[in-house]
């Protein structure tokens, strides 16, 4: 599981030797480790880097045990830097060779499977599971008093009583908001230290709807999704779950981003579309959000003295008169400028709306 150091130490490496990026398929569905290794060999036929592709080949050949659903790595021999990410889901061929990892593929994987916190809920407590990258680990639940049915009759209809469910007394209502009040406290305690971005909630509706409701309305903004799911489901059915309502999510998340996006672009109210638009916001620092549409790339320009970046062709900054010269993919060098600032990356996977748009937009801090 890729943790948050080892993708700050990724986007904080800069070198002046070349850094080789290398994403390769290995989910069982692709082939097997002969296949995989073909296409590698392929996919490094290009590179004149013989240190750092001998390292991925032998990487592969001695030390990779085809487990995962897909590996990234990064090398640059001379920096003596390589770092090796098998990941649980499957990812796309791609070799990128610059001055710094690239970060591009990670972001968009990220951006769609990363930092969810999933919480099963019933009358007596929560289990807690943080998703990311593919993979489910399991927090320690938390168990209140246990909800005891009395035969004594239904809910009570006197004044002030919580109900009007048949079965239901006033004291059995009490312990479960006990119950769910102490499982909200340990979930929001969950979700702060695993930097949660978005939460999906399984469990009756009722429950859930209950559950919802006692969150602080920062965390209900993040609940992306619910669906119904037994308290005693295994890690396989919650990450089958996990993984389908919130692909389901995402698209939804997606569609309403870029309407905002488009719109408040049109106002001049705190956000641009565009290439040349967002590599100004890159460069001043101002993005808050990164919005991409998957494949897209592009060339530009960066002045090496004070880092103003464009996509007009010229041969002298316009701001200092630096150096100025070509970045063969902005688009990268901009999603890893803007996580190194501590903005957000939206990679889209499918908009008409942003295409037309120029395929790139931003939200400004200011």
């Amino acid at each position: 599981m890729l943790a948050e150091r080892e993708l700050r130490e990724l986007l904080q490496f800069v070198s002046p030797d070349p850094v080789l990026s290398v994403y390769l398929n290995t989910d069982p569905s692709a082939g097997n480790s002969d296949a995989y290794r073909l296409r590698l060999r392929n996919l490094l036929k290009g590179v004149n880097l013989p240190d750092d592709v001998a390292a991925i080949e032998n990487y592969f050949q001695w030390e990779y045990d085809w487990s995962g659903r897909g590996v990234v790595l990064f090398s640059c021999a001379p920096q003596k830097f390589f770092r090796v990410y098998p990941l649980a889901i499957p990812v796309p061929d791609v070799v990128h060779v610059s001055d710094r990892p690239s970060v591009r593929v990670l972001a968009d994987l990220l951006d769609s499977y990363g930092g969810y916190g999933v919480v099963l809920v019933d009358k007596q407590g929560a289990r807690l599971f943080f998703f990311h990258l593919g993979e489910l680990r399991e927090q320690e639940g938390v168990v209140g008093e246990a909800v005891k049915r009395v035969k004594r009759g239904g809910a009570s209809s006197l004044p002030g009583a919580r109900g009007g469910v048949a079965g239901r007394t006033r004291h059995m209502e009490e312990v479960v908001e006990r119950n769910l009040k102490e499982a909200v406290e340990f979930a929001v305690q969950f979700f702060e230290a695993n930097r949660v971005r978005r939460i999906l909630l399984g469990g009756s509706d009722e429950n859930v709807a209950q559950f919802r409701s006692l969150l602080p309305k920062a965390w209900q903004s993040l609940v992306v999704g619910h669906f119904p799911m037994n308290m005693n489901a295994g890690h396989a059915e919650v990450l089958a779950k996990a993984m389908e309502i919130g692909q389901k999510a995402e698209q939804r998340r997606e569609e309403l981003l870029i309407e905002d996006l488009i719109t408040r672009a049109a106002k001049n109210s705190g956000a641009v579309t565009g290439l040349e638009a967002t590599l100004e916001a890159v460069s001043g620092d101002r993005v808050s959000t990164l919005v991409v549409a998957q494949g897209f790339q592009q060339s530009a320009y960066r002045c090496t003295n004070c880092g103003y970046l464009t996509a007009k062709i010229i041969s002298t900054c316009p701001v200092c008169a630096g150096e100025v010269r070509e970045i063969p993919d902005a688009v990268d060098f901009a999603i890893s400028r803007t996580m190194r600032a501590g903005g957000d990356v939206e990679v889209i996977h499918a908009s008409d709306q942003l295409i037309k748009a120029g395929q790139i937009g931003a939200f400004l801090r200011y």
